[in-house]
């Protein structure tokens, strides 16, 4: 435990509920959780789970109505075809992506991981014996990692390349030419897996999306893909996601299950059948919400002098470069990085953000602007009067 942490973003959440319960407020713009209610016609479906007796335990990876739930999703949406036995549905698709690496990582094995990163992936592949390889990407990529940069971080060590898009912190989002380009370099090394982390699927603006398995159908026996209701359907607390890739790699993961957990919540799986086969009626307006807010984002950095930030195509943060407003670089404030403009925003423009170095990339900060839209707009006004009055 002396190799991992808290995560950072739980920890900018708890800061902001102890000042609360001091009776000040101060905005959070650093918690990856939309504010809107999941939708009607899911939270019927739990009800009527739990009206039906459905409170017991299930098979460890989920009910087989669940898992052709998945399956029609993969097949409808992604147009990958899966069988029952390639599915596991897990207590959030962080549980699965922690298993998949435990099954698989002995000590010393490397990960891949484009920086930024999401905060997790790190700690979890240290907890499991294995060691991050961060490789960094640059705003002018549109934070997306490219060919020469992984095939100069292959080693015979490297076990997994992890693949988040749209992106936790960036909102990047690979085309469907990226993915082949970076896939292509994969070939001849067959060891080599591939996590996709495509919670955020849904949740693009005007762009297209697309997954591993839809441009390399070739590379199944070593392609996870991981995905949940979290996000899309705004389930954070419901704690449902779920994953389809080699039978092998899904086995040993409900193996893993079976003796931490056991099966993700009954009600949860009721829930999730519903969210995974309606149409997302909802998803257009909160696209239009989503974009509304993300432009407020924007501006806020357009006004400050020495800020700057790719517009994210997906998911719901924008990443801040704040090093031109750290120490050595004429800004007469003396903050010496990312988590002393963290705690100096706090103190004095009431907003919390997460610091850069979290995420692998310092001299940043990761905004999430999934908040009402009008305290999302009154804060950013904050942010800039604060900058500004220095």
């Amino acid at each position: 435990m002396s190799r991992v942490g808290a995560s950072p973003t739980a920890a900018v959440s708890d800061r902001v509920r102890a000042a609360a319960a001091q009776g000040i407020v101060i905005t959070n713009l650093g918690e990856g959780e939309l504010d809107f209610a999941t939708p009607a016609h899911v939270v019927t479906a739990g009800k009527r789970a739990i009206d039906r007796g459905e409170t017991k335990y299930t098979a460890v990876s989920g009910t087989v109505s669940l898992k052709e739930a998945i399956r029609e999703k993969f097949q409808r949406d992604n147009g990958i075809s899966f069988r029952n036995a390639e599915i596991i549905a897990g207590n959030g698709a962080k549980q699965l992506i922690f298993n998949a690496f435990l099954a698989t990582l002995d000590d010393g094995d490397e990960v891949i991981l484009p920086a930024p990163y999401w905060v997790s992936y790190p700690d979890m592949i240290r907890l499991t014996g294995g060691r991050p390889v961060a490789v960094g990407t640059t705003m002018a990529s549109g934070w997306k990692l490219q060919p020469e940069m992984l095939r100069s971080a292959m080693t015979p060590r490297t076990r997994w390349l992890v693949l988040n898009s749209p992106g936790n912190p960036t909102g990047a989002v690979y085309t469907a030419a990226d993915l082949r380009a970076l896939l292509e370099v994969l070939d001849g090394f067959p060891d080599i897996l591939v996590l996709a982390d495509d919670i955020y699927e849904p949740l693009r603006y005007e762009v297209p999306f697309s997954t591993p398995l839809q441009v390399r159908p070739d590379m199944r026996d070593r392609v996870l893909t991981v995905n949940g209701v979290s996000k899309s359907h705004a389930m954070t607390g419901w704690r449902l996601g779920y994953a389809a890739g080699p039978e092998w790699l899904v086995r040993a993961m409900d193996i893993l299950q079976s003796q931490s957990t056991s099966n993700p919540s009954s009600i949860s799986q009721g829930a999730a059948i519903a969210a995974l086969v309606e149409p997302p009626v909802f998803l257009e307006g909160w696209l239009e919400t989503l974009a509304v807010r993300r432009a407020i984002v924007m501006d806020m950095v357009a006004r400050i002098p020495g800020l700057r930030a790719w517009q994210p195509d997906g998911a719901f943060y924008v990443f801040i470069d704040v090093r031109a407003w750290l120490a050595g670089s004429g800004q007469p404030l003396g903050i010496a990085d990312d988590v002393g403009m963290a705690a100096w925003l706090i103190e004095s423009a009431r907003a919390a953000l997460v610091p850069g170095t979290a995420f692998g990339a310092p001299g940043h900060l990761r905004l999430a602007f999934a908040i009402e839209t009008d305290t999302l707009r009154a804060t950013c006004e904050r942010i800039v009067a604060a900058c500004m009055s220095v």
